[in-house]
């Protein structure tokens, strides 16, 4: 019987196709995990406050632009730092009547099933200060206001009709307010611009201010170096105090902090751990942040604003983050800025 060519080309063929398949099927090389990158998002925003809040990350920030446009505050919401929603006019001055101008830095926090937002408005003045006009009874209201809302993104109504701190003590402009929960329950607000920084005691339904033993409302708490923007947490029992420097305007913003033993202090400062590094083609004038604990673990962020180069203009800011490194003795290592950002760290379902 003759030799079968046809059949022997057919399993050539056949085995060359296996072996192409065989080739196509091999995984190529493995593309790196995404990351947050830096900016987090497009558009001018200063002063992040970031929280979790109902399984998701939330950031609350400023809107970079004149004081007259600053009316409403965006949200923004990611379920794990890297991909993120904008919430859109969460807060406005419509529903914040006595609000007509430079509405900033909120800060958001959780209670009873519930979101509060505090936020200051309309860069009130100290009665015969350079700014203050005596004759426009408008610019006499202002100061740390607070909203609330069944869900973080609203929508908000004013809690009290009125500013909760509207008034001067100890020279703090009443604005950049944080506010913290400590390990026993208690709410601690803590606030002030100028270079003064106060703590005050918050009442449980957050309407009023508690007095202290000395029948005070607030303890000025003011470290060295101080111009606004206060956060504080706890780590290994430490209480960790961090603040804004220099002009916010410009390139010397920078963040410092101080460790103390208990929520007020004394806090007295370490050094400088995020700002414009002149080695670094980043950004410069970084500042203004709060900080992230993933639940769960020793795992710290950093959310600041920070200035992209070339920067253009006073108000051209943007939102970033980066990680947070503690030594061993427990003090904070200098924040690197980066392009990157973080890598994306799911929340676990509740």
């Amino acid at each position: 019987m003759p030799p079968a060519p046809t059949m022997l080309c057919l399993a050539t063929v056949c085995c060359a196709l296996g072996c192409i398949a065989s080739t196509a099927a091999q995984p190529g090389p493995e593309e790196p995990p995404p990351t947050s990158g830096n900016p987090l998002w497009e558009g001018w925003y200063a002063d992040p406050e970031i929280c979790v809040i109902d399984g998701r990350y939330w950031i609350f920030p400023t809107t970079s632009a004149r004081y007259d446009d600053q009316l409403f505050f965006d949200a923004f919401s990611s379920p794990d730092l890297v991909t993120w929603t904008k919430h859109e006019r969460v807060l406005d001055n419509d529903t914040i009547d006595w609000a007509y101008r430079a509405m900033w830095a909120p800060c958001a926090v959780e209670k009873d099933g519930k979101t509060y937002l505090f936020f200051g408005a309309n860069d009130l003045q100290r009665p015969g200060g350079p700014l203050y006009d005596p004759n426009d009874p408008k610019s006499h209201t202002g100061g740390i206001g607070v909203a609330v809302a069944d869900a973080p993104e609203g929508p908000y109504e004013d809690l009290l009709g009125e500013p909760l701190i509207g008034d001067f003590h100890h020279d703090a402009q009443p604005i950049d307010q944080f506010v913290f929960q400590d390990t026993d329950g208690t709410w601690y607000i803590y606030y002030g611009g100028w270079g003064q920084c106060n703590v005050g005691i918050l009442a449980d339904d957050f309407r009023s201010i508690v007095p202290g033993d000395d029948g005070e409302l607030f303890q000025n708490i003011t470290p060295d170096g101080y111009v606004e923007g206060p956060v504080l947490f706890i780590r290994n029992g430490k209480y960790y105090f961090l603040w804004s420097e220099g002009g916010w305007g410009n390139d010397s913003y920078r963040v410092a902090y101080a460790i103390a033993d208990g929520p007020t202090g004394p806090f007295e400062r370490i050094g400088t751990i995020l700002q414009t590094d002149r080695n670094v083609d980043i950004a410069t004038g970084a500042g203004h942040n709060s900080v992230l604990n993933a639940p769960g673990t020793d795992d710290w962020y950093i959310v600041y604003h920070r200035r992209p180069i070339p920067n253009e203009g006073r108000d051209h800011r943007v939102t970033c983050i980066d990680k947070l490194e503690f030594n061993a003795d427990g003090t904070i290592k200098p924040i690197v800025m980066t392009w990157e950002g973080v890598d994306a760290r799911p929340l676990e379902a509740e």
